[in-house]
């Protein structure tokens, strides 16, 4: 195994002079003896936690229960499970069967995650709300996510319950100290959401993407395709306006059947087709683009989070969260306590047709001093650009660290043959995917346009210590018989 340098920066010194624990406890070794499958198959929607009342006429049931928050270990191993994992291979060809070089390096990161995620990008932030707060869980990369694993066995079922403690406090950062929350009606909280989510002694995990850097990633990736094949992009937010007295005589020869109709704006105009590298025949609209995939790790977490919920023999479920403006909105003096997201730019003509939604809003770009967008406020266009490949090129990240990046091959020889071989991004992508960048900020006033910088899936997993009473007069045993045993597995309260 690759040598592991020491450790270094706030994730790391909150993880420093922590020492593996005694043997796992009853509820460790319940956990890991628990099967995949059998987790799968029992995994059921588990709504009333310990604490929780419920009016429904005859099925009423009066909780005499006070609420009973998850325990740090319990937080802990589910905080994991959206966690880094190890290191990552590119296993994958550098030649196409055409002959021609292969995109090498599509990664924004060399070391894994819990779940799968769009080139792994591992683009998803995860909050935490308890009792105690609303936590940021970060997202440590490169050589700090391994420096993380220096003091404590990497493998799970080694570690004891210090051990897994020591590690979410490593990546916990308390952002407020209450809860998130809003009043428990509509347009907050959806349906008996209102009684039931983010009640007193339940921990939620909330997800947040961010669009930004995958989203340049994804664009220069297309844009990294063969001369003549790589695909010309339009502005399916907007009409075809021409600008220069080549386009206005195509123009003019559309109305007249003389050329093809243009529907929409191509991004750097006629010239781009003109160059012959950029390809108008396969074309990439924003609305096809959509969130580049960067979603889509978010939703594999949550179904983490279920599982080992589960195995945890916790009450678990994944519903709507409240809706975005008021989860990303943050103003106390009038009852809202949101995550308090940075807004900025959107552009809404004085006359004429908007563009669609969310391209005339503002933006979601950040949380000052926590999470920051690759986009204005904090960078321009330009500069995101650069910063997603000093990211991936020369940082300690991707493919800067050549020891990093070796950690799965059987010999650092491999990984170093690698590397020299592997393509980057060529000089007319990166000019390209600059100016695609700057026109659509130019144009809507944020970036990217056809989705927000955070984007919010709009759903969340609540895990609790289950009502039992409740589960013991209204459902068959089978239903709960694993969360009722787990009170004295797990000594719960």
């Amino acid at each position: 195994m690759a040598e592991i340098s020491t450790s270094s920066g706030p994730m790391a010194n909150r993880l420093a002079g922590q020492i593996a624990g005694p043997e796992p406890t009853a509820g460790l070794k319940d956990l890991f003896s628990y099967p995949l499958m059998q987790a799968m198959q029992d995994r059921r929607t588990r709504r009333v936690a310990q604490g929780v009342s419920l009016k429904s006429d005859d099925l009423s049931h009066g909780s005499a229960n006070a609420p009973s928050p998850l325990s740090p270990v319990e937080e802990a191993i589910l905080i994991a499970a959206t966690g880094v994992t190890g290191a990552v291979m590119h296993d994958g060809p550098l030649i196409k069967p055409t002959g021609l070089p292969e995109l090498g390096t599509p990664f924004l990161n060399s070391v894994g995650r819990a779940a799968s995620s769009a080139d792994n990008a591992q683009a998803t932030s995860m909050f935490m709300i308890n009792d105690e707060g609303t936590w940021l869980i970060e997202r440590p990369r490169g050589q700090a996510s391994i420096d993380l694993l220096r003091d404590i066995p990497p493998r799970w079922e080694d570690r004891s319950e210090a051990d897994w403690i020591a590690m979410a406090n490593a990546v916990k950062r308390k952002v407020y100290d209450e809860r998130l929350d809003a009043p428990r009606e509509w347009p907050y909280y959806l349906g008996w959401n209102a009684q039931h989510s983010n009640v007193a002694g339940t921990t939620i995990f909330l997800p947040v993407v961010d669009n930004t850097r995958q989203y340049i990633n994804a664009i220069l990736i297309l844009l990294s395709e063969p001369k003549g094949k790589a695909p010309l992009f339009v502005d399916d937010f907007s009409p075809f306006r021409p600008k220069t007295f080549v386009e206005w005589g195509v123009w003019f020869a559309m109305q007249v059947g003389l050329a093809p109709y243009i529907p929409y704006q191509p991004i750097g105009g006629i010239k781009r087709i003109q160059q012959g590298y950029f390809s108008k025949d396969v074309p990439a609209p924003f609305g096809t683009l959509a969130t580049a995939r960067t979603d889509h790790e978010a939703f594999l977490l949550l179904q983490n989070l279920l599982l080992v919920g589960e195995g945890l023999r916790l009450g678990g479920w994944v519903h709507s969260a409240m809706l975005p403006p008021h989860i990303m909105r943050r103003d106390p003096a009038n009852g809202i306590f949101g995550l308090g997201f940075r807004e900025h730019g959107g552009k809404q003509p004085r006359r004429g047709r908007w563009p669609p939604v969310p391209a005339s809003q503002p933006n979601y770009v950040g949380i000052d001093g926590f999470l920051e967008g690759a986009c204005p406020p904090y960078m321009s266009m330009d500069d995101a650009i650069d910063s997603v490949l000093e990211e991936k090129y020369k940082g300690d990240q991707a493919y800067g660290n050549a020891k990093l990046f070796g950690r799965a091959y059987k010999d650092q020889g491999k990984a170093d043959s690698f590397l020299r071989q592997a393509s980057q991004f060529p000089k007319e992508a990166v000019a390209y995917g600059k100016e695609i960048c700057n026109y659509v900020y130019d144009t809507y006033g944020r970036f990217p346009s056809n989705t927000d910088a955070f984007y919010l899936p709009g759903i969340w997993a609540q895990f609790s210590h289950l009502e039992i009473e409740y589960y013991d007069k209204m459902s068959q045993p089978w239903f709960y018989s694993r969360q009722a045993e787990g009170k004295k597995i797990w000594n719960r309260r």
